[in-house]
């Protein structure tokens, strides 16, 4: 049976890359910005992470949870299939920070990064800032056969929902972690997984289209980790809820939107020492250039290099 595509949440992940982009140019500059968007809104979209969490762990469970249910998951390749998946294009991005600093520090670092180990480590890794979500990530599918049989039923689910939330409590009120962990995350991968328990009820977007607009008003009202925890379901149940809404360009960048990710940085570097950040003054109308500019460059980026990876895996394979 061929899995449900969810055009919806192609927009979601579209949406949640650009914000991304949008809040690190504008972090990693001094443009005088003013408002609610410049001080409020575009800082904010760090949090889209927390959305991606919640997408990650629905789309595993839309492929997997089914199969893992019923014993038919071959988890060598299951395995085999996430680090394939990612770890081509970050040792690309990996190879080019260690060309750049040539110290032992990115030599050191890019160990945890290329065994995409990063989530176990401790401490912070600097190599490649961005990447520490995929090393969270990789902890959620190390643990995924476990989180699979918290979520064998709906009353379970809840269960383990409920006590997330107050591990999530513990480790931020008590040990000081943030997102980077993937205790204090965990509410928002359990809540992508409930949500694909309940998948089949969530139809009329009339109904969460009111709830997302209702979860980021209070987000921004109240802020903390729960305001966002409802603002990554609500727009989740949205995504699902829409059913159509099918667009080629947003499918295109929502495909490629992991390796935007990781490489929008090194291109803005690569921007930055062009100085074409400043060329057209430090106001609005430059910050959206740059914003265009690296979207622009990291999508260019993104698809040579998958297509260069393409090419080199057809060839390993052909020389088996």
């Amino acid at each position: 049976m061929e899995k449900k595509h969810y055009y919806g949440i192609d927009w979601l992940r579209a949406m949640a890359c650009i914000g991304i982009v949008m809040m690190h140019i504008q972090s990693n500059n001094t443009y005088h910005l003013s408002g609610f968007i410049a001080e409020k809104m575009i800082p904010s979209f760090t949090n889209f992470t927390f959305l991606f969490m919640t997408i990650s762990a629905f789309g595993m469970c839309v492929g997997y949870y089914a199969k893992v249910k019923s014993g038919k998951v071959n988890w060598v390749d299951f395995y085999k299939k996430r680090y394939m998946k990612v770890l081509p294009f970050l040792a690309v991005v990996v190879l080019m920070d260690i060309v750049f600093n040539h110290d032992l520090t990115s030599i050191v670092e890019a160990i945890p990064n290329l065994t995409l180990t990063r989530g176990f480590f401790p401490n912070q890794i600097e190599q490649i800032g961005v990447a520490w979500f995929l090393g969270l990530v990789f902890v959620f599918y190390a643990i995924f056969p476990l989180f699979c049989a918290m979520l064998n039923s709906k009353k379970s689910g809840w269960v383990f929902f409920a006590v997330s939330l107050l591990l999530n409590f513990v480790v931020a009120s008590f040990y000081g972690m943030g997102r980077t962990n993937i205790i204090y995350s965990l509410p928002f991968f359990i809540a992508g997984g409930l949500i694909y328990l309940y998948r089949d009820k969530v139809k009329n977007w009339h109904i969460y289209l009111p709830l997302a607009i209702f979860s980021s008003v209070l987000y921004y009202l109240v802020g903390g980790v729960y305001s966002c925890l409802l603002v990554s379901i609500s727009f989740l149940l949205l995504g699902i809820s829409i059913g159509g809404g099918y667009s080629k360009i947003v499918s295109f960048i929502s495909g490629i939107s992991m390796e935007i990710y990781l490489s929008h940085m090194v291109v803005f570097r690569l921007v930055e020492k062009m100085r074409l950040n400043i060329m057209f003054g430090n106001g609005w109308l430059q910050y959206f250039i740059t914003v265009i500019l690296a979207l622009v460059g990291a999508t260019c980026f993104s698809v040579i290099v998958k297509k260069f990876i393409e090419i080199a895996e057809k060839k390993l394979v052909g020389k088996e």
